[in-house]
C-alpha cells in the first residue's frame, strides 16, 4: 500500500506538471520517467504508474464533466491545479479501475490522503465532498460485496444490535451559539457518538463517547430522541445500530478528533450556519429539534 501511495504521488506530480505547464500529451511519458527516476528509482511500480497516468489522460474530458456536476459551484478552471488533478486521479480509480484491485473506498481514501499531503488547508474536505457525492450517486459500490459473501440474507429482526449514544453539543462564545459536528468520509456533517459499554447507562456512554471522539467534556441537558439504521460490519455482517441522542453543553474549546476510520474532521459551527450543511436525512430532525430548544431558551 505504501508503494502504491508513492506511485500515486508520482502520477499526481506528473499530472500537475502536464496541467500547469501545458505539456503536450506525447511528452507526458517523459515527465513521468523523470519523476520516477527522482522519487522511485527502483521502478518496481512503473507499469501501474504508466497505466494510471494514461487512463486519467484518456478519460480527462469525462472526469472533468463529472467534477463539474459534483461541484457545480466550482468551475474546473477555478479549482486549484493540485486539487483538480487529485480529483481526476481519485475519480478515475473510483469509476474506471478494477474494483478487485482498487476498491471504491481505497480510491477515495487515497485521494484524501494526497489532498492532505499536497493540497491546501481545505483540500482534503473538498476532495472528500466531491468523491463522496459521486460515490453515493453510483450506488455506493462495495457495500453489496459483504452480503454476496454471506450464505444467506439475515432478516432485520435477527441482525445483531449495537447500542450507541451521542449528542448535539452546543457552546456559547461572544454571544453566539455554536454546535460541534463531525465530518465523515462520504461528505456529510453528523453528530459525534460512541458505543455504549455493557452495564453503562446511555447518558454515561454519551459523555464518554464524546470525550473519546472529539475531546469534549459535555454536560447532558435534555433528551432529543433516537434513530436506527443498518450498517455493514466486516465480521458480523449487517448490524442494527440504535442511537440515543441528547442535547449537551460544553466549553467552547478546540475539538480533538480521534484518529480512526470513517471521520476526517470536527468543527464548531454557528447555529445560524448549521442548516445549510450536508446532513443525513435521519440526523437533520435531531439537529433541528436541538436548535429549536436552544433558540426557545434564548427568547424567554
Amino acid at each position: 500500500m505504501a508503494n502504491r501511495h508513492l506511485s500515486r504521488s508520482i502520477v499526481l506530480q506528473s499530472l500537475f506538471e502536464w496541467d500547469l505547464n501545458e505539456v503536450e500529451r506525447k511528452e507526458v511519458e517523459g515527465v513521468l520517467d523523470r519523476n520516477i527516476a527522482e522519487f522511485a528509482p527502483n521502478k518496481t511500480d512503473k507499469p501501474f504508474m504508466e497505466k494510471l497516468l494514461d487512463g486519467i489522460l484518456s478519460k480527462q474530458p469525462e472526469l472533468d464533466l463529472v467534477i463539474s456536476k459534483a461541484a457545480p459551484e466550482w468551475p474546473i478552471e477555478r479549482i486549484s491545479p493540485v486539487d483538480r488533478n487529485i480529483l481526476r486521479l481519485g475519480l478515475y480509480e473510483l469509476l474506471f479501475s478494477d474494483r478487485k484491485e482498487v476498491p471504491a473506498k481505497v480510491a477515495i481514501n487515497e485521494a484524501i490522503e494526497l489532498a492532505k499531503q499536497f493540497g491546501g488547508e481545505n483540500s482534503s474536505r473538498f476532495v472528500n465532498g466531491v468523491l463522496g457525492a459521486v460515490y453515493k450517486e453510483i450506488g455506493e459500490p462495495g457495500k453489496e460485496e459483504i452480503s454476496k459473501r454471506k450464505k444467506r440474507e439475515v432478516p432485520f429482526a435477527e441482525m445483531p444490535i449495537q447500542r450507541l449514544a451521542g449528542a448535539v453539543v452546543y457552546a456559547e462564545s461572544e454571544g453566539d451559539l455554536y454546535l460541534a459536528l463531525v465530518h465523515d468520509v462520504f461528505g456529510h456533517w453528523t453528530l459525534s457518538k460512541g458505543k455504549i459499554e455493557p452495564k453503562e447507562t446511555v447518558e454515561a456512554g454519551a459523555v464518554r463517547g464524546l470525550k473519546e471522539e472529539i475531546g469534549l467534556t459535555v454536560t447532558i441537558e435534555a433528551e432529543l430522541g433516537q434513530n436506527e439504521y443498518v450498517a455493514s460490519n466486516p465480521e458480523l455482517g449487517k448490524v442494527r445500530k440504535q442511537v440515543h441522542y441528547f442535547l449537551a453543553s460544553a466549553p467552547y474549546v478546540d475539538l480533538k478528533l480521534e484518529q480512526k476510520g470513517g471521520l476526517d474532521d470536527a468543527r464548531w459551527f454557528r447555529v445560524a450556519d448549521i442548516l445549510e450543511l450536508n446532513f443525513y436525512e435521519d440526523i437533520l430532525p435531531i439537529v433541528t429539534k436541538a436548535i429549536t430548544m436552544l433558540v426557545g431558551r434564548r427568547s424567554k
